[in-house]
């Protein structure tokens, strides 16, 4: 199976509703590995890698989101899965702290 990865970074009402939560349940259940985090500025930022159907479900719910949501719109850019550039991706998809602002 080819892995591909992403870059995504939602904006919208989307800190304060369970937005990281829902993500992490709705990537493990996709079987996409990565990370999740809230961004000083609002929006939030992931990284995502699996397969490409994974990826495109997984793109799908980011539009979507939890019921308390209110996405505006996602970004997205493809990145490169290599250990050594990305030495933070496991097989797990989990919470990162939110970078100084």
């Amino acid at each position: 199976m080819e892995i591909i990865g992403k870059r995504f970074v939602i904006s919208g009402r989307v800190q304060r509703v369970y937005y990281r939560q829902s993500t992490i349940r709705e990537a493990k259940r996709l079987g996409v590995c990565g990370w999740v985090r809230n961004l000083p500025d609002g929006t939030v930022e992931a990284e995502a890698f699996g397969g490409v159907q994974a990826l495109e479900q997984f793109e799908q719910w980011l539009h979507r989101g939890p019921e308390m949501a209110q996405v505006e719109q996602v970004t997205s850019s493809e990145i490169t899965h290599r250990g050594d550039a990305h030495p933070q991706i496991t097989d797990d998809f989990i919470q990162k702290s939110t970078p100084p602002a």
